[in-house]
């Protein structure tokens, strides 16, 4: 197998050099450079793991982690204990002689290096706990405390700890096709995420001292052995999330008796959690599709956290084929849930709110995850798992198999405005959808952020607009992406850029490939087509670890649409898109030869194979003046007369059509990007024609492209990208005649678009 794999990509590798030839070798983006060239200069050799259409090969392979554990929370103290057993099975073609382990709550340590890596300015002024913690005190006592690391039969695993990732040394080899287990005891202690941030800790409520804990990374975690580096194993500095291998899960859970939970995975033992009464709530919420039925009610909330018991409940719960674990707990919870019918399976939406949270939760959390569920089911695959949680828990925004955490409450007085409303609803659509990208098509956080923030932030706009036409979503549309696109190129950075290398994280890695697939969905390859190719992507790659190529590849191999100048463009490099209209030219017919034409050889160039007579275009530099010359009359040239009666019979003539009026539009392209030409044509009368040019109109002049009119009205405006779709950077030169009063954009900046 390794000399053909060898062999097919010396093969492979020959084509493309061959291939290259032809080829203008510039940097991506260079003014001069070929936009339309294939991206056999970018992209990874195809090979029997991952094929060239973007669908896994037949030799594609991924690596599998189980895990057992038992934890406990200790409330009083703040800290996770725990205890793993690890089933490693290698699925690979290659021998393993050490494993690498992910320890990330190590970000936290004392001796954490994320720490040193980020420039520190002076601040002009503190509050009084952010100096404090800053200048005095000794920092938050974070970390993993490893206990031990042992093998099957409890002797002593050698191990070395390199910041966030551990390597586990085999005594022996782990062949292909062989599995090993291993135990890790460990203990942490728990952030207070509000005030020392990450990802996961707990938030107190003074008033009732209480927290409320939003668990996650809480475990060592295995890394991601693949087909495309190896181990997975860089480090984790913050920005970058994360990359796991599937696996099966059992996890018990020892927490306060007063709390109440939920986590990844379904329930083992709900009648042992949960009173008698709260049971036949859950029951009836499974046969309730219309509306959240209320589990824990708010008066059984506010009881228990006043008790603060000293006993104890184990939860306990199984995951099939997740790639990651995650819990919520507190004696604060208000639970509700309610039955979502997809396609082919019925799953359960659920929220855990504390009160402080009502009635914005109550009334809409639930609702939103099952349209989410519903929504983001449709433009892929069945949501295949029991159930989706979303988690209220302010400052956070974050996402794990079956469960997220969203910030967004109403005031001390309930009050929610506006933007409390929809950004809470924004949240919730986004870390439910994450659920699909990449919990389930599991790509590589670590390294592309975008593949999993940028596909989840363009269908969290699908989902936005169905569940309300008038959704002010903050990112999807191509006008809001332009102010990103107009910087100052040195705080710019390719989309295809290490997640720790950007700089305005938000923009780069969400909005810019969003809006990218929201272009290609509405302007370059129509709602149809994309859709089946996402899909597509989406369906190959479930399950799976699937690559940018492989996205790449497949939109193409299932819309039959070349997209490389799109990628090559948009993806890897900071190109900007900026089209105008560079000129107008009217047009009148005559049969009457110009004086222009007079000393010319008629029988060279267009006209080399045919003989006179001829009716000649005449463009009118008068402009608007002389008006009867603008409008033609087939009665009026009696060569065109002639024809139209000796070709056509009277009905056939009432069935072609008449134009009168001729125009030469040259569009220019200032800006790097591609994209396809979008004129509305405005007539005298009122009435607008729309046209779209596909992106090949670039194909042999970078610079510029020209298209004739003919229309039976007058054109009195021509407007390029009327509906703001293209992402135009600057729209002061879109139209004809010229607009002073500023550009598209300027004017809804001006009404408060963003």
């Amino acid at each position: 197998m390794k000399k053909l794999l060898y062999t097919l990509s010396l093969l492979s590798a020959i084509q493309i050099t061959a291939q290259e030839k032809n080829v203008q070798k510039r940097e991506p983006g260079h003014k001069d450079s070929n936009k339309f060239s294939q991206m056999y200069d970018l992209l990874a050799t195809p090979n029997m793991f991952r094929t060239a259409s973007g669908a896994p090969g037949p030799a594609y392979y991924q690596q599998q982690a189980d895990y057992k554990m038992d934890i406990e929370l200790d409330d009083k103290n703040t800290k996770i204990l725990g205890k793993e057993t690890i089933t490693y099975h290698n699925n690979s073609p290659e021998t393993l002689d050490y494993l690498w382990v992910q320890l990330d709550q190590n970000q936290q340590a004392k001796d954490s290096k994320s720490k040193l890596v980020e420039s520190q300015k002076m601040d002009q002024a503190y509050k009084p706990d952010a100096f404090s913690r800053r200048y005095f005190e000794d920092g938050f006592p974070g970390g993993f405390n490893i206990e031990y690391v042992q093998d099957a039969n409890g002797k002593p695993l050698n191990y070395i700890i390199n910041q966030t990732m551990m390597r586990i040394d085999l005594p022996t080899p782990l062949k292909p096709g062989a599995k090993v287990s291993f135990s890790i005891k460990w203990w942490y202690t728990v952030n207070n995420y509000r005030v020392y941030g990450f990802r996961s800790g707990y938030e107190h409520f003074d008033k009732d001292n209480n927290n409320l804990y939003v668990i996650a990374q809480f475990y060592p975690r295995m890394a991601v052995y693949n087909d495309v580096e190896g181990w997975q194993n860089m480090q984790f500095w913050g920005a970058g999330e994360f990359a796991l291998p599937f696996g099966n899960f059992e996890v018990n859970i020892t927490v306060p008796a007063d709390h109440i939970m939920d986590g990844t995975g379904e329930l083992q033992n709900r009648a042992e959690v949960l009173t008698p009464e709260q049971l036949k709530r859950y029951e009836l919420a499974t046969k309730t599709y219309d509306k959240p039925v209320v589990i824990v009610t708010q008066e059984e909330a506010e009881k228990a956290e006043k008790g603060f018991s000293s006993q104890k409940k184990t939860w306990k719960f199984k995951a099939t084929n997740v790639r990651d674990f995650a819990f919520s707990t507190s004696r604060k919870f208000i639970y509700d849930a309610m039955a979502v019918k997809l396609s082919e399976k019925t799953v359960m939406a659920i929220s855990l709110y504390p009160k402080e949270a009502n009635p914005l939760w109550g009334d809409t959390s639930t609702k939103v995850v099952a349209h989410t569920l519903k929504t983001y089911s449709k433009y892929t695959f069945d949501y295949p798992y029991p159930k989706a949680i979303s988690v209220s828990a302010e400052d956070q925004g974050m996402e794990y198999p079956m469960i997220c955490w969203n910030y967004g409450r109403p005031d001390e007085k309930g009050f929610v405005s506006e933007r409390i409303k929809w950004g809470n609803m924004s949240v919730i659509i986004h870390e439910v959808g994450h659920n699909f990208f990449p919990m389930i098509v599991n790509s590589d956080e670590r390294q592309w952020t975008w593949m999993d923030e940028g596909l989840n932030t363009f269908l969290q706009y699908l989902t936005e607009q169905e569940y309300d036409a008038n959704y002010p979503s903050s990112r999807g549309p191509a006008a809001k992406i332009v102010p990103y696109m107009s910087g100052d190129q040195k705080f710019l950075e390719p989309i295809m850029t290490n997640s720790e290398a950007i700089h305005q994280f938000g923009s780069n890695a969400y909005a810019k490939p969003a809006t990218g697939l929201n272009m290609l969905r509405e302007v370059v390859m129509g709602k149809e087509l994309f859709d089946h190719a996402f899909k597509t992507y989406a369906n190959r790659w479930k399950f799976k670890h699937p690559t940018p190529e492989d996205f790449f590849r497949t939109m193409e191999d299932a819309s039959a649409v070349d997209l490389d100048w799109f990628w090559r463009g948009w993806f890897y490099t900071t190109d900007y898109v900026d089209m105008g209209i560079q000129e107008v030219k009217q047009y009148y017919v005559t049969e009457t030869q110009p004086e222009s034409l007079k000393d010319v050889n008629i029988k060279k160039g267009r006209f080399d194979r045919e003989k006179g007579p001829f009716v000649y275009m005449v463009a009118d530099e008068s402009e608007l003046k002389n008006r009867d010359k603008k409008a033609l009359d087939v009665q009026d040239v009696r060569l065109l007369e002639d024809y139209m009666g000796s070709k056509f019979t009277p009905e056939e003539r009432t069935r072609l059509k008449a134009p009168k009026y001729f125009y030469e539009v040259t569009f220019n392209k200032p800006g790097d990007m591609l994209m396809p030409i979008i004129v509305e044509l405005a007539f005298e009368d009122g009435t607008t024609e729309s046209h779209t040019f596909p992106v090949q109109i670039w194909r042999k002049n970078n610079e510029t492209a020209s298209r004739v009119f003919a229309t039976e009205k007058k054109v009195t405006k021509i407007m390029l990208d009327p509906k703001l779709l293209t992402a135009d950077v600057d729209t002061s030169n879109n139209s004809w005649p010229k607009q002073e009063s500023g550009s598209k954009f300027d004017q809804l900046e001006k009404k408060g678009s963003k």
